[in-house]
C-alpha cells in the first residue's frame, strides 16, 4: 500500500509540475495569438504521454538508478575490498587505493553520455548543419570521453577531499585558452555539449555516485563533497570537443603539408 501510495504521489506531483507548461502554451495560443489549438486531441494525448513518461522516469530513478548508484559506491569503497587489492590489512588507505572507483566513475560517465538522448539530438543537428563536417559518432565520443575524464577527476576530488573550486577554475582557464585557439565553427557546439550531458540519463547515476562516495569514505560530508560531479561532467566535454576540433585541424594541416611536399618532389623529378 505504501508503495502504491508513493506512485500515486509521484504521478500527482508530476501533473502539478507539467501543469504550468500547459497553461503557458495553451494560454499564449488562445489569449495572445487568438488562434485555436491545432490538433487539440493529439496535443492533449501528447501531454498525457509526457505525464506518464515523466512519472515512470521518476519512479525508475527512485526504485533503480539512485539505489544502484549508492550500492556501487558503497561496494567499491568497502575497506575490505580495497585492502584486499592494495597492501594488506594493516596499512591505512590512500588515494592510490581507489583505482577501481576512478575506473568505475569513468566507465559510468562514458556509458551514460553515449546513451544521452539530448546529446544524440545535438550531434544529429550538428552533422546536418555542418554538411557532415562533424560526425554524429565523433562528437558523441568526444563528449563522452570528456565526461568520463571529468567524473573520474571528480571522484578523485571526493576521495582526497580537496576544494572543488580549484579544479573548476583551472578547467575554465583551459576552456578560455581553447576558445581563442579552436576553430570558430566548433566553439558554440562545444559549449552546448557541456549542457546536454547533464540530462535525464547522466545526472541520476552521477549524483547517486557522488553522494554514495561521500557517505562511504570516512571524513567526507555528503553536502560538501557529495555534490559537484555534475560540474565536472559539464566542464570537461567543452575541453575535449574543442580539443577534438583542434586535433582535426592539425591533422588536416599535416596532410596538406605532406601533399605539398609530395607535389614538389614530383615536380622536381620531372
Amino acid at each position: 500500500m505504501n508503495s502504491a501510495a508513493s506512485y500515486v504521489d509521484i504521478v500527482l506531483n508530476t501533473a502539478r509540475d507539467v501543469l504550468p507548461i500547459a497553461v503557458v502554451l495553451f494560454g499564449v495560443q488562445i489569449f495572445v495569438l487568438k488562434q485555436p489549438i491545432p490538433h487539440l486531441k493529439r496535443t492533449i494525448l501528447g501531454f498525457l504521454y509526457v505525464l506518464a513518461g515523466l512519472a515512470l522516469f521518476l519512479i525508475g530513478l527512485d526504485q533503480a538508478l539512485f539505489p544502484l548508484g549508492r550500492l556501487m559506491a558503497a561496494q567499491l569503497t568497502d575497506p575490505r575490498f580495497l585492502m584486499a587489492g592494495a597492501h594488506g590489512h594493516e596499512a591505512p588507505l590512500t588515494w592510490t587505493d581507489y583505482g577501481w572507483v576512478y575506473a568505475f566513475a569513468a566507465a559510468i560517465g562514458f556509458a551514460t553520455t553515449i546513451a544521452e538522448p539530448a546529446l544524440i539530438a545535438v550531434a544529429i543537428k550538428a552533422q546536418s548543419v555542418s554538411g557532415r563536417g562533424i560526425s554524429v559518432w565523433g562528437l558523441r565520443i568526444a563528449v563522452a570521453i570528456g565526461v568520463a575524464m571529468g567524473i573520474a577527476l571528480g571522484t578523485f576530488r571526493i576521495v582526497t577531499g580537496t576544494p572543488l573550486q580549484y579544479y573548476i577554475l583551472a578547467g575554465y582557464a583551459v576552456v578560455i585558452a581553447q576558445t581563442f585557439l579552436a576553430p570558430r565553427e566548433i566553439i558554440a557546439i562545444a559549449y552546448d555539449s557541456g549542457g546536454v550531458t547533464t540530462s535525464t540519463v547522466t545526472v541520476p547515476l552521477v549524483t547517486a555516485l557522488g553522494l554514495g562516495l561521500a557517505n562511504a569514505i570516512p571524513g567526507r560530508s555528503p553536502l560538501i563533497d557529495g555534490f559537484g560531479l555534475i560540474a565536472f561532467a559539464s566542464l570537461f566535454p567543452m575541453i575535449t570537443v574543442m580539443g577534438y576540433a583542434q586535433l582535426a585541424v592539425y591533422r588536416e594541416r599535416m596532410r596538406a603539408k605532406r601533399r605539398a611536399l609530395a607535389s614538389r618532389a614530383t615536380d622536381s623529378d620531372t
